[in-house]
């Protein structure tokens, strides 16, 4: 079978730890903890995951080591881990809302809460995973910051957002102002469908790139090892 959208995916999120070196990974969802460990049995050995309390674990989910939440908080607040978070809402400087929809003072919507965003987020780098690419979650300003985006990061010495992955396509900030560019479309995917899913002016390069490909052993790893019960069609279906 050739990939499907939720298998690109899971690539486009396994690239966001490449060349991360000895780090914690710390995805939340899905397809990034299945990219997150795609990574570390391929080109990323050297990433540290985490069950998400005290453990390190291997790609299998066996223990291999201890994390003391001392150690812990000195990697999240030094720069040493990468964490690939949602976000609810999501501007085009990389502001993310996981708090309320609407006024603070009387949402429509109350959420997650601010929880632990700002300090992942002007601590460690921050990704993002958006598994519904739409209007709502891409917007022209976020209702509340709660992920801080480069437009308020002044001075934040590990602040960086390496990409956003939805269902659509790649997304990073390499533009002179750090608002966000298309990076890479998933196949199937057109420019005109990304833009009139996003609630902003996206930068848009004169020529657009596909998503890579999985290679075949990376395809065997998803779908023998890692997901074998293929849940990951149930974030993206497409």
């Amino acid at each position: 079978m050739p990939p499907t959208r939720a298998e690109y995916c899971v690539i486009a999120c396994a690239e966001a730890w490449r060349d991360g070196g000895e780090i914690l990974a710390s995805p939340m969802g899905l397809i990034p903890s299945v990219g997150a460990r795609l990574a570390r049995l391929t080109f990323a050995p050297d990433l540290l995951l985490t069950d998400g309390e005290a453990m390190l674990v291997r790609p299998d989910g066996t223990v291999e080591g201890w994390l003391p939440y001392r150690q812990h908080l000195t990697l999240v607040t030094g720069g040493r881990r990468h964490v690939m978070m949602g976000a609810s809402q999501i501007d085009r400087y990389g502001n993310q809302n996981i708090s309320c929809i609407g006024d603070w003072a009387q949402p429509k919507r109350q959420l997650l809460g601010v929880r632990g965003a700002p300090v992942n987020t002007l601590n460690n780098p921050t990704s993002y995973w958006v598994p519904r690419h739409s209007r709502r979650v891409f917007v022209e300003k976020v209702d509340l910051v709660c992920g801080v985006g480069y437009d308020h990061a002044a001075g934040a010495r590990f602040h960086r957002i390496p990409r956003v992955v939805s269902d659509l396509g790649v997304f990073d900030f390499a533009t002179p102002d750090h608002s966000m560019r298309l990076a890479s479309l998933h196949p199937g995917v057109s420019v005109e469908q990304v833009a009139e899913a996003t609630g902003f002016a996206l930068n848009v390069p004169d020529e657009v790139p596909y998503t890579r490909e999985p290679t075949a052993d990376e395809l065997e790893l998803i779908r023998e090892v890692l997901d074998p019960a293929g849940l990951r069609s149930r974030e993206v279906a497409v």
